[in-house]
């Protein structure tokens, strides 16, 4: 079989060698007769890829003792309700809490949020069509706030934050759904971070939440049970039946990403990738544009667009020739799209630059 170059944003492109781990074990799990995925997550064989996630988890990202590792399902929308509800919703009419409404992701995250409580979105990119960000230095909590929340890369928008806000007292939560284990993260600045694992970290089904302990342990006592941090605190992430499979794929990921040296080569391999794109769009002569804000352009989802549109289809076609799928824009914006997530190879990368410029010098 010929592999195809996958540029999609989700679900996406997987370690081959995990692929090939996971088509060796699907029937018989380890010689146990059985596949991981059709034995009881409360059996042995489970408990130890489950807690060997959270292990991996918490060495890769150097993740303090004083915060909890969740493995939930519900993806990062799920996160969106639960984290005002945790944090806000309970907390007394005073009590608000911030969002950077920086692009779409951001924007569910803040409209969910509306209903549960009083939110301020301290910076909202509408004027400027989401392409750009505030400075870090600038993104400040409001008097009686009860967190801040950013989401760091927006998936659609192609945008991404390079510094972290400074919050004092007051948590910040970041959506780290695209662009976690990209990069090397200082966890101790933040009170929540939660990942949909379908970018970086596996297949769709499982989402990883990084939480500081006394924000999980304070959850309301009025909670529905599933939805309380504290509940899933306590049962170590198995109050219900955990997305089994999605665990196990995660922990090979996991597992590969340890084998190969860890976060700090992807992030320098993040770089890399983003700047052949970006160094393609630049030098095209204004055939491709990056409407993005150079400061904060994404490194792991690059949006462009062609200047002549009506030619996007056309690269679209011809990319399709060449095995390169998942290239278009999202249905809310149009355009082209690369989402280049650890999984891509930098070779995959050199085709997609060597085809942007092959493409541009025949059609300028």
């Amino acid at each position: 079989m010929k592999r195809k170059l996958n540029f999609y944003a989700g679900p996406s492109t997987l370690p081959v060698p995990v692929l090939e781990e996971i088509q060796r074990e699907i029937v018989d799990y380890k010689g146990h007769g059985l596949s991981i995925i059709e034995t009881s997550h409360r059996s042995k064989e489970y408990d130890a890829v489950h807690h060997e996630a959270i292990a991996n988890i918490r060495e890769l990202l150097e993740v303090p003792e004083n915060y909890y590792i969740l493995l939930l399902g519900g993806g990062a929308s799920l996160q969106f309700g639960m984290i005002p509800l945790n944090m806000l919703h309970f907390a007394g009419d005073d009590a608000c809490a911030d969002y950077v409404v920086s692009g779409s992701w951001a924007k569910k995250a803040f409209g969910d949020a509306k209903r549960l409580g009083a939110v301020n979105a301290i910076f909202d990119g509408k004027e400027q069509n989401y392409m750009t960000l505030p400075p870090a230095s600038e993104i400040k909590p409001s008097a009686g706030s009860r967190y801040l929340h950013i989401t760091s890369n927006e998936t659609i928008g192609g945008l991404q934050f390079r510094d972290w806000p400074e919050t004092g007292e007051v948590p910040l939560v970041a959506d780290m759904s695209s662009d976690i284990m990209s990069r090397r993260i200082p966890v101790e600045r933040f009170g929540v971070i939660y990942a949909g694992a379908q970018k970086n970290l596996g297949p769709a089904g499982v989402t990883v939440v990084i939480i500081r302990k006394d924000i999980a342990e304070a959850a309301p006592e009025q909670l529905p049970d599933y939805l309380s941090y504290r509940v899933h605190a306590e049962k170590d992430s198995l109050f219900n039946t955990p997305p089994v499979f999605s665990v196990y794929a995660l922990n090979l990921v996991l597992r590969y990403l340890k084998q190969h040296g860890g976060v700090a080569p992807l992030e320098e391999a993040a770089r890399r990738k983003a700047d052949l794109l970006y160094q393609a769009i630049e030098e095209s002569n204004g055939f491709y544009r990056c409407p993005v804000d150079e400061r904060y352009r994404s490194q792991m989802n690059v949006v462009f667009r062609i200047a002549d549109e009506s030619l996007e289809p056309v690269f679209l076609e011809e990319a399709a020739k060449h095995d390169m799928v998942g290239l278009k824009g999202h249905r809310s914006v149009g355009g082209l799209r690369a989402s280049i997530y650890n999984a891509m190879p930098l070779s995959g990368v050199e085709a997609l630059a060597t085809l942007m410029r092959s493409f541009a010098s025949r059609r300028s």
